[in-house]
């Protein structure tokens, strides 16, 4: 047995299964790959190296947000085409003025390798980019592969409410839970055939992955898939805590902890601990603290408010939490608490916490003295009809290994492994 049979992780991401698999007939196609740091194989190999390594035909680099080599350490800073100073291959930036592939940049290629780490949030860009690219290869007759990747956050709960009609943006463009269970290789299924894309699509799945694992439970490194989610905690934050950026209250950001530790300079700490402990949160503790951010909102203040410990993520309710605290922030703070003022995400009309809730309902509720049980009520039907629609476009099981194949009754052209 080899030393990396002998030392195989539980999970092997979708570029493993690519690499061992003859590269699901794509072993003499003109290739381009939308990649980030986190792009990797199980044993840490960048997946542009790997796949020229192996042989394929690689032409083009496509970079998200923060960069195809993740040189964007800030929220919103766009990104250049420039040359790739490893490989020599041209980057082409797909987070600036062209968020969608142009015919120009596809021309030439017969397929497009996706080989992003997302998230499982809504308003992460990277499921955006894929839909994008997924259009742009439809549009250009180009196969679109989508390398799939455990979702950090498990697939099993969906929280917060479904993105509504006219609050579509970068962080938003169809109707989908702020937390929806999804890997990328099922939201591009689902993407392809409810949302009408109609792209050549076909996914390599995961091998081994479970909905109800955690990010230990797959055995894989953690690489930060942006700079300002440095570890899978912050992911187990990040589906609510992201609320915070429509405020002015900060999320952590220019901190090592960001997501976990928010504040203000005018939040009280015991204050605010105490009034969320009244409230039941499940699956967290909260702990007063100050911090003081080294960029971003209140960069150089020092802060109050809290950290969020998380006890138990399987009980742990991030959305719920955020609105909580959004809730408490407002009423201990009215005088201070703000929401931020539009461009956010490429949105110039809306207030960015309508962007990132996908709808007004939450600010709504929060001005108007709402609880954050009234804030939430009915999101519970959403979640449930978002859940029928994607189930038959489910690769993967709780506590059983994952479909080898997509389900028989699914339309031939989401393809698994090429089959």
């Amino acid at each position: 047995m080899s030393e990396r049979a002998a030392t195989r992780p539980a999970v092997r991401p979708g570029i493993d299964v690519f690499l061992d698999s003859a590269g699901a007939g794509l072993r003499d196609a003109r290739l381009g790959l939308i990649a980030h740091p986190a792009s990797v194989t199980s044993d840490l190999v960048f997946a542009a190296d790997a796949i020229r390594a192996a042989g394929f035909d690689l032409r083009a680099l496509f970079g998200p947000q923060h960069g195809a080599r993740g040189e964007k350490q800030d929220n919103m800073i766009e990104s250049d085409h420039y040359t790739d100073p490893v490989t020599g291959l041209p980057v082409h930036s797909l987070y600036g003025d062209v968020r969608k592939p142009t015919p120009a940049m596809l021309a030439g290629l017969d397929a497009g390798l996706f080989d992003l780490q997302d998230v499982g949030v809504r308003v992460y860009t990277f499921m955006w980019t894929m839909a994008l690219g997924m259009e742009a290869c439809a549009d250009a007759g180009v196969r679109f592969v989508v390398l799939d990747r455990p979702n950090p956050i498990g697939g099993v709960r969906r929280e917060g409410p479904v993105l509504r009609e006219g609050y579509r943006s970068f962080v938003g463009l169809h109707p989908v839970p702020l937390r929806h269970g999804l890997t990328c290789g099922e939201m591009a299924r689902w993407l392809n055939e409810e949302r009408g894309i109609g792209c050549d699509l076909t996914v390599i799945p995961c091998d081994g992955w479970r909905r109800d694992m955690s990010w230990h439970d797959t055995g894989l490194p953690w690489v930060m898939p942006s700079p300002n989610l440095p570890t899978p905690d912050s992911c187990t934050a990040y589906p609510g805590m992201v609320l915070l950026e429509g405020t002015n209250l900060s999320e952590g950001r220019g901190t090592t902890r960001p997501f976990e530790l928010f504040g203000a300079p005018w939040l009280d700490p015991p204050a605010l601990v105490a009034r969320l402990g009244r409230v039941g949160l499940p699956g967290v503790l909260l702990r007063p603290c100050h911090f003081e951010p080294t960029f971003q909102k209140h960069a150089r203040a020092l802060c109050g408010g809290a950290q969020l410990h998380v006890t138990d993520p399987d009980a742990f309710e991030p959305v719920r939490t955020a609105v909580e605290i959004l809730v408490a922030a407002r009423a201990l703070a009215p005088d201070d608490f703000a929401w931020g003022a539009p461009p956010y995400e490429y949105e110039e009309t809306h207030p960015p916490i309508d962007i990132l809730w996908g709808g007004p309902s939450l600010r709504e509720g929060v001005d108007a003295g709402a609880t954050a049980a009234g804030i939430l009520a009915g999101v519970d039907g959403e979640l449930e009809a978002f859940g029928e629609s994607v189930e038959r476009y489910l690769m993967y099981q709780a506590g059983t290994e994952p479909q080898a194949s997509p389900p028989p009754h699914l339309p031939p052209k989401s393809t698994t492994n090429g089959k």
